[in-house]
């Protein structure tokens, strides 16, 4: 199948066609709302079914096999934030603060559009490793407690504590979620997912597509702040995760992994955090502007890699592989 093909079957998939919908009810003025408790109660549905699945392939998933994609899922999550905070401290000319904002969420992980590629490969019987779901919380961390290290250390012109930083990331909702769902998982094993099978399996694609739903009306909130801040921010956030994602695949590749597990890691260093980064960012750098993180990460990059970024990818992993 060409990379046309796929790109096809990606946008016409029903979780990209939901993100769509959403982004045409609030450009019609439609008055279609989720409520709030739905959508939080979705966000935390994902994570933790995500956790169990990851958990219980971790049960059976020796060491051997996990040393290498974990320390290739490090390096990027010690990379991609000092290259975005560079980048746009010294050509986007952004401060400090929002500099180091942004960077947060490029450094961690969305795990939505991680999701959005497990879907994407399960749809075109792409054969992935188990233990992707871990990689995800090995990613989640590093980029955010970087980012947030950077910002005050340069404020205060003192090193803060980064075991301090990691330490409150570990405890917010989004990832004590996913790392209690991998620990469940891995625990309980496949007898164990076997028992939940009905709730957190079956029905994984159905809330997921109510979930982009959502995120579709959220973006096209974002997108109209984000269009004022000018050409750069928006060049950052379509070239970012085409330069992060094909690292991804890279590292992947050289760390062993197959061509389905290659192209999700690639495709989780390509995402943009707007679940974890947005809430760390609100209480640790309250002066960044929301407009400039969450228009990038969420009004722009989020649905580029829905709709493009997923298919290109994985044919960039499928070149790869062919390779070998």
């Amino acid at each position: 199948m060409d990379a046309l093909e796929l790109l096809r079957l990606n946008l016409l998939s029903p979780m990209v066609l939901a993100f769509v919908l959403g982004l045409v009810a609030v450009w019609v003025k439609s008055d279609l709302k989720l409520p709030d408790a739905l959508y939080t109660t979705l966000s935390i549905y994902l994570l933790f079914a995500i956790g169990l699945k990851g958990g219980a392939e971790l049960s059976v998933t020796s060491f051997e096999m996990l040393w290498r994609p974990i320390l290739a899922t490090l390096v990027l999550g010690v990379t991609i934030p000092f290259v975005a905070y560079g980048i746009l401290k010294r050509f986007g000319r952004f401060g400090v603060i929002d500099a180091a904002a942004i960077a947060a969420h490029y450094g961690s992980v969305s795990a939505v559009t991680f999701t959005a590629a497990l879907t994407f490969a399960q749809s075109q019987n792409i054969p992935l490793e188990g233990f992707l779901p871990a990689l995800v919380a090995v990613l989640e961390v590093p980029g955010i407690a970087i980012a947030l290290w950077l910002a005050r250390s340069a404020m205060t012109g003192e090193h803060s504590s980064f075991g301090s930083i990691a330490k409150e990331l570990l405890t917010g909702r989004s990832l004590f979620v996913l790392i209690g769902g991998l620990m469940i998982g891995w625990l309980s094993g496949k007898p164990g997912l076997e028992q939940v099978k009905p709730f957190f399996v079956d029905p994984f694609k159905g809330a997921l597509t109510l979930f982009l739903l959502e995120m579709g009306m959220v973006a096209a909130g974002r997108l109209r702040d984000f269009l004022k801040v000018g050409p750069f921010l928006i060049g950052f956030a379509l070239l970012m995760p085409v330069i992060n994602g094909t690292l991804g695949v890279l590292l992947g590749h050289y760390a062993g992994m197959t061509i389905g597990g290659a192209f999700v890691l690639g495709t989780m260093a390509a995402s943009a955090s707007y679940i974890a980064a947005p809430a760390a960012i609100r209480v640790a750098l309250p002066q960044a502007n929301p407009a400039y993180y969450l228009g990038a990460s969420l009004g722009v990059t989020f649905p580029f890699n829905l709709a493009i970024g997923i298919p290109l990818y994985y044919a960039i992993a499928n070149a790869l592989g062919g390779q070998r």
